[in-house]
């Protein structure tokens, strides 16, 4: 099956021909190597300033920004404690990530709606269900931790608050936050790319890269000459040379359902098209798409040793079965419900669970990836970061803590294939450890120190 997002493309949305690949040596000022979303942005608020070219090895969106869940957050991998640690940063500089990240979802909607961008952009908060006690005392301690930081989202649900939004089984409480919105990330992408294009960048496609160099892309077609030059691979990062250990390629697998009837929703909620998840170990995500589908995913599938990434590694029957028998258990009114898309993709995972962004101004080398899966928003700060840091101008974005972070090289093999799959496992144990105790996984806590 294809991905419900590439499905959904309308005629307006599908580049035929596609664009031409790369044929022949060129020059730039910049020059961007990836068409997903953080190439597209990083190109879209450069273009008014500088000559750019995106060079994307299939076709735009062709990884992570056209395959996720779609959801649009406020969420960055590295905790606020680690963040404010990072090369002395502060407190306060933790804070402004944050508001920067929330600020983010925001102009994606602006930016969406300023050029005519249709993904349905819906910005509904995200439920978090708490659906044990060890789960509720999670969900407890993540509100007491944002108030300790100052912060006044999110905010604990009680069963009947909770239930109101996400009428699942088992339900005791929850957490919402309004710092998230429900789109649908191809048609982001889609209509970003022409937007770019609109602007005067130039976009070639299955022109994949070779080499990257002080100044010079290499590609099967040419060599791009440029000032500036902009990584913006993410899970794809490791098929670079001199930067297999960067990142480590996971995968993440979405199922969606048939359009449900008004009735069923009527029982089910998300009236505000709200994204959903569970306060779990083992991550899983949702969303209610503008047509009235259920959209659900979540981590499982294993890490392939080399970090290799091929297009079976998208579809694992074994997870997509879980994926169904997961929703099933939250939504039992969904069980004669027909699955008619399932998909995958990598993500980008640092060693340190730390997104990063930033530009070497000696070589003109730049970067910004790692998100974990929470991309849709923090591409688009990488983004804007990445314009000031090319032109060169000091800026509130460009003193983040996340700017100019180099996270440690993952481990070689096999010992980096047995820590991400062992980690995969342990969280999987860890929430079946706490449905048997009904007590906080030792498991888990073991896990903590290693994923943040």
């Amino acid at each position: 099956m294809t991905s419900l997002w590439a499905d959904q493309l309308g005629p307006d949305q599908i580049d035929v021909p596609p664009r031409a690949p790369l044929t022949g040596d060129a020059d730039y000022d910049v020059a961007i190597v990836g068409g997903g979303l953080t190439g597209l942005w990083t190109a879209y608020y450069l273009a008014p300033h500088a000559r750019v070219v995106v060079l994307e090895a299939e076709h735009v969106g062709f990884g992570a920004s056209g395959r996720n869940g779609g959801w649009c957050s406020a969420l960055f991998p590295a905790s606020l404690e680690s963040l404010a640690a990072l090369g002395g940063s502060s407190r306060t500089a933790a804070l402004a990530q944050h508001q920067a990240m929330v600020a983010s979802v925001a102009e994606v909607g602006r930016a969406a709606e300023a050029e005519g961008i249709d993904c349905d952009f819906a910005a509904g908060g995200t439920v978090v269900l708490a659906r044990s006690a060890a789960q509720l005392e999670r969900a407890r301690d993540e509100v007491a931790h944002a108030r300790s930081w100052g912060l006044d989202q999110p905010t604990l649900l009680d069963a009947d608050q909770a239930t109101a939004r996400l009428a699942a089984t088992r339900v005791i409480g929850g957490t919402f936050t309004p710092d998230c919105a429900a789109l649908q990330p191809m048609r982001l992408v889609a209509g970003l790319a022409r937007a770019c294009e609109r602007r005067g960048v130039v976009i070639h496609e299955h022109s994949p890269v070779r080499r990257i160099e002080p100044g010079l892309v290499q590609t099967d077609g040419g060599t791009v000459r440029a000032g500036s030059v902009i990584r913006a691979t993410e899970g794809y990062t490791a098929q670079l040379p001199d930067t297999r250990r960067e990142v480590a390629p996971v995968y993440s697998l979405v199922i969606a359902t048939e359009p449900l009837p008004d009735q069923l929703w009527e029982q089910i909620g998300l009236r505000q098209r709200e994204t959903f998840s569970e306060h779990r170990h083992l991550i899983v995500y949702g969303q209610r798409t503008a047509d009235g589908r259920l959209v659900f995913g979540g981590r499982g599938a294993p890490y392939h040793a080399g970090s290799r990434i091929r297009p079976e590694f998208d579809h694992e029957p074994r997870v997509f079965a879980r994926l169904r028998e997961t929703l099933v258990d939250l939504l039992p009114v969904l069980a004669g419900t027909r699955i008619t898309h399932a998909w995958g993709g990598a993500l980008g995972i640092p060693r340190d669970w730390c997104a990063s962004v930033g530009l070497d101004p000696a070589t003109g080398l730049g970067w910004a990836g790692g998100y974990v899966g929470d991309g849709v928003s923090t591409t688009n700060l990488a983004g804007r970061t990445l314009r000031d840091l090319v032109l060169g101008e000091s800026t509130a974005l460009t003193g983040l803590p996340w700017v100019n972070h180099r996270s440690p090289r993952w481990e070689p093999e096999p010992l980096r294939w047995l820590g991400i799959n062992a980690g995969l496992r342990a969280m999987t144990l860890a929430d079946v450890e706490e449905r048997v105790t009904r007590r906080s996984s030792v498991v888990a806590r073991m896990m903590r120190p290693l994923v943040s």
